[in-house]
């Protein structure tokens, strides 16, 4: 919302620097976003202005005297202009001021002046200083200003044409000069989405008086009644209609003072009966549509124009006001005639009903729709405007009136219209003034403000609260527009507004603690964060949504992705988010992908939700899991060269070092397949009987599909699985006291017995005096038989309670070599 402090000062009379200004309604709720500086205004008190910033001094009102044409360019002309220091002659190219017209007032930079280049292509140009020139060989001494020169617009197809009973030579800043604050309006404060709806806020905030009263107008015309008639399929979809015939128009430009209002506020002028609709939204807060009164068709059987508001039917179709045809469905509301569709309630209208250059009479209409309906449809159809968004915050039906009285007077007063005498007014269920009992001290209770109930009073009733002193409490009546209101802590909201949130006093909390529960769930997932982070990933955060194509790219064998099996998003904003995911791996290796381009090394995780439709369940299954992506180079750019690559067992380590950082110590690596997995270097994570993930290096395939070079190491983990096997309490094995003895073991089995496998035979043929067993070294070859491997391991044997003997050491040692031998049937290479 911009707001034009100049048009502010017409609806509220208050006394505070547009910078204090700016900030209190900073403070209560009015985001500010950016402050605007036209000119040098004495409006733009208190504020910081930036370096850039145009001033506008040596720019002054002139008039033309003269225009005539250039000798020796035919798109040029030399205009006489006098600007207070007598004729002055300028070279211009304008299209808007024509040869031998004279008597326009134009806003003239003379010498010395500072404007901006409008043909520079930077959005922030540096501004230029004017002077004397020649131009095809003819002196221009001055620059005639278009809207972008002096920062207003973007628009350069002409001069700036002022419409202006000031003297020649008056500083534009005295004319145009303004400040306009631009704020971010959430939902809670829509009603500000409007100057009368800032006016009243000001007045409350900064002490002030508010100048505005509700509209009125001068119907003079014939009855209303017999010119248009208005039915309402359903109250909830559209709380209230009213409309006016305004007959007699003329359509022609707005006047300059509407039209520079429209444009500060950051909307096209295009004619004055468009502009007005456009004007009262922005005062009053209500869209308002426009129709060419005899395109309205009647009723079967009868004479005069109908309208008629319900739900759109199957198959129907409009087209709107920017020539697109539109397939309506039974969700969107509809305006309609006689004949069918003419309008979207609430967001555009139709294209056969618009006002044109030869529209003498207009029916105008000021409703109230369903604020969830009118958000659906604008998102369904992607159909966004001012009007929209207003609706779709919600607007209250007495607004109709107002708006509607403002629009057709102003139609009067600048089209030369005749209202017709009253206004259809469709409002099945008229509502009740909301009135709330606000306890006397709640507002204390929640502000930690001693406040008593006639101060409480005193502040809600400048907001616009009729207030009521009932014994110790309040009762408050909520006025029209303040639809966000419904319950005492809302009005204490309005209370802490007042006071100024900033000047709150901070106090300690005077009630005991409730008990503190540990969040379990919440501590493993920041563990499990904190360990991945030590063993060197990043964290990354993605979207949540994905799309099936970067799903199909997942699989190297070219699955076809139905979406109906994924849970699916209605009226997405884009494409490439459409679907929710069900694994954390693609979207991640779309993020891989671009960071690959620029790296020689890609670690990262992720921990999120993923989404499992469930089959009869409206919900879908929503577990969080881990995601890892591993690839490039084993180790960072050093001057000592290593070219090895991330791989298999890089990832393994990594898994390995997630377990202990966590203290799990009862895992299990079991082979397994998996689509996007290389077949051989796959495996499935399981602790007791819990599968938990699975990790390995990623098809070739799938590493091709995201334009990945090398082998890709990827993991997919449940968190939840893996958090349920974290120990409440870590376990603790107190420092040896006595002395360790370390043997080494060779043997060769078949290659299909994996390493797990002997090293947890090992340990249970060596216990209780073994103590760790460690693989260090791996042979195929010479010597060893095909389909056999050699595997040598490390033991380390102690006991906690004296110091080991050789033939301890020795008997446990043949032990284990006996039941490797009849287990395993392996063959004892040697004993070290």
């Amino acid at each position: 919302m911009r707001i034009s402090i100049n048009w502010l000062k017409e609806l509220v009379d208050y006394d505070m620097p547009t910078g204090e200004l700016a900030m209190r309604l900073n403070n209560a709720g009015l985001e500010l976003a950016e402050t605007h500086v036209y000119g040098s205004p004495k409006v733009a008190e208190g504020l910081e202005l930036p370096e850039n910033h145009l001033t506008w001094e040596n720019i002054r009102l002139g008039e033309i005297l003269e225009v005539k044409k250039h000798p020796d360019a035919d798109r040029l002309r030399i205009a006489i202009v006098d600007c207070g220091e007598g004729p002055k002659q300028s070279v211009t190219g304008a299209p808007n001021i024509e040869i031998g017209t004279s008597g326009q007032k134009v806003a003239v930079a003379v010498q010395g002046a500072k404007i901006f280049n409008a043909y520079s292509e930077d959005p922030n140009p540096a501004p230029t200083k004017v002077k004397p020139a020649k131009l095809r060989g003819e002196k221009s001494e001055i620059v005639l200003c278009s809207e972008r020169e002096l920062t207003i617009s973007e628009e350069h197809d002409g001069i700036l044409l002022l419409e202006t009973d000031a003297p020649i030579g008056t500083p534009i800043s005295d004319i145009l000069g303004d400040v306009v604050l631009e704020v971010e309006i959430t939902p809670n404060i829509a009603r500000c989405l409007n100057m009368v709806g800032v006016a009243r806020e000001v007045a409350a905030l900064a002490g002030g008086k508010l100048i505005v009263g509700e509209p009125e107008w001068q119907d003079e015309g014939d009855p209303v009644d017999d010119q248009f008639k208005v039915d309402i399929d359903d109250s909830e979809m559209c709380a209230r209609f009213t409309g006016s015939v305004i007959r007699g128009i003329e359509i022609k430009p707005s006047p300059f003072w509407m039209r520079y209002r429209l444009t500060l506020a950051g909307q096209r002028p295009i004619s004055n009966i468009v502009d007005i609709t456009n004007y009262v939204m922005l005062e009053w807060g209500q869209p308002l549509h426009a129709y060419d009164y005899h395109t309205i068709k009647p009723k079967a059987g009868e004479d005069v124009p109908y309208i008629l508001v319900r739900n759109a039917k199957a198959g129907e179709t409009l087209v709107t006001l920017d020539n697109q045809e539109r397939k309506l469905d039974e969700g969107i509301l509809l305006i309609t005639d006689g004949s069918g569709p003419i309008g979207l309630a609430g967001v555009m209208g139709g294209l056969d009903t618009e006002v044109t250059d030869s529209t003498k009479d207009i029916l105008l209409e000021a409703a109230n729709f369903n604020f969830i309906n009118n958000r659906r449809t604008a998102q369904k159809l992607k159909l966004f405007s001012e009007a929209s968004n207003r609706f779709s915050k919600g607007l209250p039906p007495h607004l109709n009136e107002l708006g509607l009285k403002r629009a057709a007077d102003l139609m009067r007063q600048l089209a030369g219209g005749t209202i017709a005498k009253g206004f259809v007014d469709n409002y099945p269920k008229k509502p009740e003034p909301t009135v709330i009992l606000l306890p006397g001290r709640e507002a204390t209770r929640l502000l930690g403000v001693e406040l008593s109930v006639q101060e409480v009073a005193d502040l809600l009733t400048p907001l616009g609260f009729e207030c009521e002193i009932q014994g110790d409490d309040l009762n408050v009546t909520v006025p029209y527009n303040r639809i966000d209101v419904s319950l005492p802590a809302d009005l204490v909201e309005e209370v802490a507004r007042m006071l100024d949130y900033d000047k709150l006093p901070t106090r300690m909390l005077a009630d005991v603690l409730p008990p503190q529960q540990a969040n379990l769930a919440l501590q493993g997932k920041l563990r499990v964060k904190q360990v991945l982070a030590q063993l060197g990933l990043q964290e990354i955060i993605n979207y949540t949504l994905t799309n099936p194509k970067t799903v199909e790219l997942s699989h190297p064998k070219g699955l076809k992705v139905n979406p109906e099996a994924f849970v699916q998003l209605e009226n997405t904003l884009s494409s490439e988010r459409s679907i929710m995911r069900q694994t954390m791996l693609p979207t991640m290796l779309e993020v891989a992908e671009r960071n690959w381009r620029f790296q020689d090394r890609v670690g990262m995780f992720e921990i999120g939700r993923v989404f499992l439709p469930q089959p009869g369940e409206v919900l879908p299954h929503e577990p969080t899991h881990i995601g890892i992506i591993l690839l490039g180079d084993r180790d960072e750019l050093s001057w000592i060269q290593d070219e090895g690559k991330l791989d298999f067992f890089d990832l393994k380590g990594m898994v390995d070092g997630l377990l202990a950082g966590l203290n799990i110590h009862d895992a299990d690596f079991k082979p397994t397949q998996h689509d996007m997995f290389h077949p051989g270097r796959c495996a499935e994570l399981r602790l007791v009987e819990d599968a938990v993930g699975v990790f390995g290096e990623l098809h070739p395939r799938v590493a091709e599909a995201f334009d990945l070079e090398g082998r890709v190491c990827a993991a997919e983990f449940t968190l939840d699985a893996l958090i349920a096997h974290v120990p409440d309490i870590p376990d603790y094995t107190p420092p040896p006291r006595y002395p360790s003895v370390v043997q080494d073991i060779a043997l060769v089995v078949d290659q299909s017995v994996p390493n797990d496998e002997v090293e947890s035979l090992i340990l249970d043929l060596g216990q209780p005096l073994l103590q760790t067993t460690k693989l260090f070294d791996v042979y195929t070859g010479e010597h060893v038989a095909d389909g056999k491997r050699s595997l040598a391991y490390s033991l380390t044997y102690q006991a906690s309670d004296r110091t080991l003997t050789d033939d301890e050491v020795t008997q446990v040692h043949e032990q284990i070599q006996k039941g490797l031998q009849e287990q395993l049937s392996a063959e004892i290479r040697g004993l070290g």
